[in-house]
């Protein structure tokens, strides 16, 4: 039979209350009857279980994971990477999702901590700094992974957004083309700033021109990409490349460039940004700048468990993606 709380205040000689109060450490206990509860505990066998062991050590060997949704096909192998990583180290994984809503993110990650995880990695968060009273208030570690907000945290791991797309606009650029747009995300994200910031760099260097009207921006999704991507393609004088913010973008331009009988890449060369899986597998295949995702992960695991351990190394890690050439770009001779 399992040891119960009522076994260890028999073998105590104390009630309930005082077992569950030493157990949480709590300050109305003295320290040695505590301490000789908790012994007892352990003796017995208390602490076997997962939840009993939480009681004594304040460690639920659990990580709380946020991402803004399953739907997402980026985050798959980031959550691949971050329970690889927790489960060598013992560390099981809970997730939830935060639907890209700052006031939702905050909830989940407040609900974590009510659950007394050890520690929570948050994917593109959208409050970033506003955690620093909340790390006060939850005595939880936390690392942001791509943060979306502007500002200093503690604790990020992030892929390298200004040299990323500065190799994809070059890329495009080297090609022959001249006449490059931007297809970006309206939602002000970090992100997205420093794409167009990498994006306008390329341009500046080899002294393209940009149009104004060659930048529209979506919301990073298909439905709205595709409508700023009618606003590009039908005007009169369309450029003959674009850079898009993500890869669910470009998606949403090929999609309109179909409809508008607009070839890729003859007519139009198209590139991305992520390399999620289905970036391969478009016709015509994307290309793209591929995020390391399931190393970010692996990254953000193993920076949290540094944390635990008092000996993280860095604070903010910064990851470079790859370009990665595919069929949906092409020498502007053949436009």
């Amino acid at each position: 039979m399992p040891v119960s709380i009522k076994d260890i205040a028999r073998l105590a000689g104390v009630s309930h209350s005082t077992v569950s109060r030493a157990l949480r450490d709590s300050p109305l206990i003295p320290a040695a009857t505590a301490q000789r509860i908790q012994q007892i505990a352990r003796e017995s066998g208390y602490t076997a279980s997962a939840v009993a062991r939480s009681l004594v050590t304040r460690k639920t060997q659990a990580i709380g994971v946020v991402v803004t949704s399953i739907a997402d096909p980026f985050n798959g192998d980031l959550v691949d990477g971050i329970e690889e990583v927790a489960n060598q180290h013992g560390y099981s994984v809970i997730l939830a999702t935060s639907q890209a809503d700052p006031e939702r993110e905050m909830a989940v990650v407040r609900s974590f901590g009510e659950r007394r995880v050890d520690g929570i990695l948050v994917a593109s968060s959208r409050v970033g700094s506003l955690y620093l009273p909340m790390l006060e208030e939850l005595k939880i570690p936390i690392v942001l992974v791509n943060n979306q907000h502007r500002s200093d945290f503690a604790y990020s791991i992030a892929v390298d957004n200004v040299h990323g797309a500065y190799q994809a606009a070059r890329h495009l650029i080297e090609l022959g083309h001249r006449r490059i747009g931007y297809l970006g995300d309206r939602l002000g994200l970090h992100s997205d700033e420093d794409r167009f910031a990498g994006f306008g760099k390329a341009l500046a260097e080899f002294k393209v021109s940009l149009p104004k009207e060659f930048v529209v921006y979506g919301d990073g999704k298909l439905e709205g990409a595709s409508i700023a991507a009618r606003d590009l393609l039908h005007r009169s004088k369309r450029p003959t490349a674009v850079l898009c913010y993500n890869d669910i973008s470009a998606f949403g331009l090929l999609k309109v460039a179909e409809e508008c009988g607009i070839m890729i890449p003859e007519s139009l060369s198209v590139t991305g940004f992520d390399d999620i899986t289905f970036a391969a597998l478009a016709r015509p295949a994307l290309t793209t700048v591929r995020q390391p995702r399931r190393e970010m992960g692996r990254k953000a695991a193993e920076l949290l468990i540094a944390i635990f351990n008092g000996s993280p190394e860095e604070k903010a890690l910064v990851i470079r993606g790859e370009l990665i050439v595919r069929e949906s770009t092409a020498p502007l001779s053949a436009s």
